[in-house]
């Protein structure tokens, strides 16, 4: 009998991050816009972007050990305190470092994802595991589809004033914080959690000791690498669709629903399966291979506008300030980007386009949960939450890294560069991970190798 995924256990913890999540992705799009209201430059909109991920990169290992000692609960309603206090601190700022103030508490307590994936490890069993954090991705890909639209729904009825968002978003924390305390039930044990007391909170040298690791150094690597290369390519869409279809933030808004849909879909419902099915090594392979398909793809889109586009509006647009630079990434906003000609409009770009992210979105969707499951299965259970907290941690460095490393492509080698260069990263680590990342006892219940091993009569 197929073991099934206990959703009474997950749906608490599914319900708690999309809450939360729905507080993040409503401030979003809105930061950069706030920052230029406090006279802020394009360079301190980039280093106000970057706040974030480098406050996460620091406090997501912290708050995994710290749950690995007293708990998730416990860790998890302090973290969303500090959530809740960054959104207030936003809806009330005055001045520029206000902001950079409720960005860094805000990033210093976002890190609680390590300490949700903790949870989540504790409420399954090898079997269910992917399909219980590819939940947690599909609460990620709700957050980003619904976020946005509760962020412009506030703003109209606000006349445009930022601080409404803001205060929504504090409103959306307070909720989470009082499911966790009334809802969310306790996932490790009292008698797990003395096992962990010898180990430090996080230090760099406990990070280079994970990378070590001899089951899942290189898992660790690939988190952070698929992070560069599906991180980037959503952070560049944008400027990318800008370049070669001429599309405007409408256009674009689109697409990245269309992503997230396919992300959604791959992480809520077929990642489970597919797990069970195959194993997680097998759906890494799957999934490294069809992130540089889908990424080398993208890269050659045809440079061809939509029937109906015409340069001078489209630069208009821009010119004046338009919604576009809402959605921008606030690295990007500096770019010098090329709008095609009106010439040559046709439907075939945006078809390639489309059909490149069916792949690449189904990549970017198998990769995290398949590599944190498997992460999970090859190290002891004290020391789950810790492992996860650095996963986490490389996540947010690498979402600090890659608009860098993909602006630099792109201003210097042209607008296909960033995701050619993501796509031959792909294709080199799916070789290394052939080579170098055994099959592990966790494949030993799987349907096929049960099936062989009884054909064989053992």
């Amino acid at each position: 009998m197929e073991e099934k995924l206990d959703f009474k256990r997950i749906l608490p913890i599914f319900v708690i991050v999309l809450i939360d999540l729905l507080g993040l992705t409503v401030i979003i799009p809105l930061m950069p816009l706030y920052a230029t209201a406090f006279g802020a430059s394009a360079l301190v909109i980039g280093l106000l972007g970057a706040a974030y991920p480098a406050m996460q990169f620091i406090g997501a290992p912290i708050l995994g050990r710290l749950s690995d000692r007293y708990g998730r609960k416990p860790v998890l309603v302090i973290s969303q305190i500090g959530t809740f206090i960054g959104f207030v601190l936003l809806g009330l700022a005055g001045n520029l470092w206000m902001l950079f103030l409720a960005r860094i508490i805000d990033g210093l307590s976002g890190a609680n994802i390590a300490t949700a994936q903790a949870a989540i490890s504790d409420s399954t069993s090898e079997k269910t595991r992917t399909q219980g954090l590819g939940l947690l991705g599909a609460a990620f890909g709700l957050g980003f589809i619904i976020g946005p639209v509760i962020a412009f729904v506030s703003l109209s009825a606000s006349g445009n004033d930022y601080r409404v968002p803001a205060l929504v978003a504090a409103a959306f924390s307070m909720i989470s914080i009082l499911l966790t305390i009334f809802w969310f039930q306790e996932t490790l044990p009292t008698a797990q959690r003395g096992q962990a007391q010898k180990k430090p909170a996080f230090t760099l040298h406990a990070m280079l000791q994970a990378l070590q690791h001899p089951s899942v150094g290189l898992l660790l690597v690939l988190m952070f690498a698929q992070q560069i290369a599906f991180g980037g390519f959503e952070q560049f869409l944008a400027l990318f669709t800008l370049n070669r279809l001429g599309l405007n933030a409408s256009g674009n808004s689109i697409i990245f629903v269309y992503v997230g849909v396919i992300v959604v879909v791959v992480q809520g419902g077929l990642i489970g399966r597919w797990s069970r099915q195959y194993g997680d090594r097998k759906l890494i392979y799957a999934g490294l291979l069809a992130l540089a398909v889908g990424l080398s793809l993208a890269a050659l889109t045809p440079r061809q506008p939509l029937p109906g586009y015409s340069r001078e509006t489209l630069l208009a647009e821009l010119n004046a300030g338009g919604k576009f630079r809402t959605h921008e990434h606030p690295t990007t906003q500096n770019l010098a980007v090329e709008l095609p000609p009106d010439e040559s409009q046709g439907w075939l770009g945006l078809a390639w386009i489309l059909i490149a992210m069916i792949p690449a979105s189904i990549g970017g969707g198998v990769l995290q949960p398949a590599i944190n499951s498997l992460i999970t299965k090859r190290v002891e259970p004290d020391e789950v939450g810790g492992m996860l907290g650095i996963s986490s941690a490389l996540l947010s460095g690498a979402n600090a890294i890659a608009p860098l490393v993909m602006g630099v492509l792109f201003q210097t080698l042209g607008s296909s560069a960033p995701f050619l260069f993501a796509g031959f990263l792909m294709a080199s680590l799916l070789l290394a991970a052939w080579r170098w990342i055994p099959a592990g006892r966790e494949e030993s219940a799987l349907p096929g190798l049960a099936r062989g091993a009884a054909a064989s009569g053992h």
